[in-house]
Parts: structure tokens; C-alpha cells; sequence
């Protein structure tokens, strides 16, 4: 089992939600669909980053936790808007 920590941009809003998982694909398509309460009105998303981390757990929290900090999200934020 392979883990990934992806960030997803909101399409309508002003919005970047960073998550981990062992199934990328699958876990974006449930945001997508509005199945996840927290974020659905921030639905539909286009992704922005995918990183593969490995089989640890700890090792994929760690990059999340990176993800989602100050430095983390600027460099989402300046990948998003030269993405879209």
C-alpha cells in the first residue's frame, strides 16, 4: 500500500484542500461528487499535486503536515495560479 498526499484546488472558489491517501483517485472522485460534507460547497475541484510518499503512514502525515503549512500552502497557492 502505496501512500500519496494530494492537494485539490476549488474550481469556483478560493480554496485548496490538502489530504492523504492510499487511493488518490478514488478519495478525489468522493470530493468531487459533494459526498464530503466539510468541503462540498467548495466542490467541483481540479487537482494540482499528487506526491508519492511510500508505505508509511507516519511519512505521508508528515508530508500532509508540510502541505498544509504557511510555506506549504504559498507554494500551492503560486502552483495554482500558473496552473490555471
Amino acid at each position: 500500500m502505496i501512500y500519496s498526499v494530494y492537494a485539490i484546488s476549488s474550481v469556483e472558489k478560493n480554496y485548496i484542500y490538502v489530504g492523504m491517501s492510499c487511493e488518490v483517485e478514488k478519495r478525489i472522485a468522493v470530493h468531487n461528487s459533494g459526498n464530503n460534507k466539510t468541503i462540498a460547497p467548495y466542490a467541483p475541484y481540479d487537482v494540482l499535486m499528487v506526491e508519492k510518499v511510500g508505505i508509511e503512514r507516519q511519512a505521508a502525515r508528515i508530508r500532509e503536515k508540510y502541505w498544509k503549512s504557511g510555506t506549504g500552502k504559498r507554494q500551492l497557492r503560486n502552483l495554482r495560479d500558473k496552473k490555471f
